[in-house]
């Protein structure tokens, strides 16, 4: 699941280097000179990226690259809540515009295929930014991208009218207004408050016909692709062999793709590393997969990539399941879950620190990290079993009941990944000895989210937050209150733990107004706090980015916070 995690403060990424990799410890967009991994960050051996970055002259041109994926999605609408995953952005990155991009140490600058100039042009009375875009960029269907497209995403994503079923409104709630600027190439943005990540707005971009009606937002994208704008094009679906196949654009204004084609192919999670072993696909992401790592590292002619970035493993509980609308429940699941246990068992075999992870927007590898986890991040079952005794759980047997109902929480998980169910086995023991029955249930991956997490059809369940270099304006959306739609029913949204308060939302507000990069750190620690006691995401640790490869693969792999360019991917021999 991809949530975008972004922020003033998130400019301070200090990622431990390997010695081979020059100029790290460097701060983002508004950070400065911090340097140095924070308490707690992994071993000096940790990249920030690790691509195998080649000079586009010594990439062949042509070829098929064979991708794996973890699950087919069906709405491609990365900006809408059922659209908002890793693997829809996998494949949209070589798609759509993006207004502005990011370096391996999380530094932000313009996209140029897209826009060539970028600034904060007014700061009195309000805060305005200036785009000045590229003239020769064009969607598929032959139209100019203008100032249009931008002020039709504003309105589809800032809020106003909830029926758009949108990942997050973060940023975009902030603007007053997107006007045409000198001419449709120049975009003037308005916000009616302060918004320190402006640069995090407008990635990926949607043309105005996605954003014109909440029907076009919701739909338009679903098994379609409908416009594209990007060094690759839409080819084709293949529902049967679960493939997505696009092809180099040759009306792409910019450098010319070095690939054909790209085919996506989605298998279970425990199947894609014997295609890989096999010859059938060209790379994969491994996750957190002792065994799947190590297959894929014997893999001939074949390498694993690893890098940090800001990607966390955590457990999320429903706020609205009966057991866990009470927090004082969440507060002694959370205690009573031995996480060091956990980040342990997924972690070994896979030559990466186990250290836990204590907050919910820094990476332990980040400027401004901080340990706000307080009691509720020790394992201390004598303290989940008061808690549980003053909700009302009393203990019946080996299992807590209430009004003569069981203490049951069904822990979803999706077929054919082994990681999950693990930690699910690890959960339903701990839990055990505090009386709290938990009950598997495997699901097919392709309906995991779709069918099961963005509806709140779960009581437990564990999956990892995909980020970017901004840690809280996108990470708003996972902790963000709800809001009604126009039939008065609440959307949750990004906030898949369904649990949120009008007190965390004015904390992170407050960090995401903030323009000064210390100040907007110490208000997102302060809104991570309230998130911690409020046990909707419970961190587990940063999780390494393995991504195993064929040796002659060139610009793809672990890429930490850098922005793939897919027009430089490609063979070397």
């Amino acid at each position: 699941m991809i949530v975008r995690r972004m922020g003033v403060l998130a400019a301070a990424l200090t990622v431990a280097c390997a010695p081979a990799l020059a100029g790290c410890g460097q701060t983002g967009p508004g950070g400065g000179g911090q340097s140095g991994a924070s308490p707690g960050a992994p071993a000096s051996s940790v990249k920030a990226y690790d691509i195998n970055p080649v000079a586009r002259d010594q990439v062949k041109d042509g070829g098929l690259l064979r991708w794996g994926l973890n699950e087919y999605p069906t709405n491609w609408n990365l900006n809408h809540v059922d659209g908002n995953l890793a693997m829809v952005k996998k494949v949209t990155d070589a798609l759509l515009p993006s207004a502005f991009r990011s370096n391996e140490k999380g530094q932000i600058s313009v996209s140029p295929d897209y826009v060539t100039a970028a600034k904060v042009t007014a700061t009195t009375p309000k805060q305005v930014v200036t785009l000045t875009l590229n003239p020769k960029a064009r969607w598929s269907d032959g139209k100019a991208v203008t100032w249009q497209d931008y002020e039709a995403q504003w309105k589809a994503m800032n809020g106003r009218n909830a029926d758009y079923r949108v990942a997050t409104t973060t940023g975009y709630q902030d603007i007053e207004s997107v006007k045409k600027g000198r001419s449709d190439h120049e975009v003037v943005i308005t916000f009616a408050k302060p918004f320190g990540d402006w640069q995090s707005l407008f990635i990926p971009l949607y043309p105005r016909s996605t954003n014109g009606s909440p029907d076009a937002f919701n739909n338009a994208w679903v098994n379609k692709m409908p416009v594209t704008a990007g060094p690759f094009k839409f080819g084709a679906f293949d529902q049967t062999a679960k493939t997505i196949t696009i092809n180099r654009d040759d009306a792409w204004w910019g450098d010319r793709a070095k690939l054909d084609q790209i085919v996506f192919r989605a298998l279970e999670s425990d199947a894609l590393v014997g295609a890989f072993s096999n010859g059938e696909l060209d790379t994969f992401d491994v996750g957190p997969s002792a065994p799947d790592y190590a297959r894929a590292k014997g893999t001939a002619n074949a390498v694993v990539r690893q890098a940090a970035g800001p990607d966390f493993r955590h457990l999320t509980m429903n706020g609205e399941s009966a057991a866990l609308s009470d927090v004082k429940v969440r507060q002694a699941v959370a205690m009573g879950v031995d996480r060091q246990v956990i980040a342990q068992s997924d972690l070994q075999g896979l030559d990466w620190p186990i250290v836990l992870l204590n907050n919910h927007f820094f990476m332990n590898t980040q400027g401004g990290y901080q340990d706000n986890a307080g009691e509720l991040g020790a394992h201390d079952p004598e303290k989940a079993k008061q808690l549980l005794d003053a909700a009302g759980w009393k203990l019946s047997g080996q299992v807590r009941k209430k009004d003569g109902k069981e203490l049951n929480l069904r822990f979803v998980a999706p077929s054919g990944l082994q990681l999950t169910k693990s930690e699910a086995e690890l959960t339903q023991n701990m839990l055990s000895k505090i009386g709290v029955k938990v009950t598997l249930q495997s699901v097919p991956s392709d309906d995991y989210f779709t069918r099961y997490i963005i509806p709140g059809n779960y009581d437990i369940t564990a999956f990892s937050y995909v980020g970017t270099p901004f840690p809280v304006s996108s990470g708003y959306g996972q902790y963000a209150n709800a809001a009604k739609d126009s039939k008065g029913e609440l959307q949750w949204n990004a906030n898949l733990g369904r649990i949120g308060s009008k007190e965390i939302d004015a904390a992170m507000n407050a960090a995401t107004a903030e323009l000064d990069p210390a100040e907007a750190i110490a208000k997102a620690n302060a809104a991570d706090k309230l998130i911690w006691q409020a046990v909707n995401v419970l961190p587990l640790y940063q999780r390494p980015q393995n991504v195993a490869a064929k040796k002659t693969i060139a610009n793809l792999g672990a890429r930490g916070f850098y922005d793939l360019r897919y027009q430089d991917i490609g063979f070397t021999e």
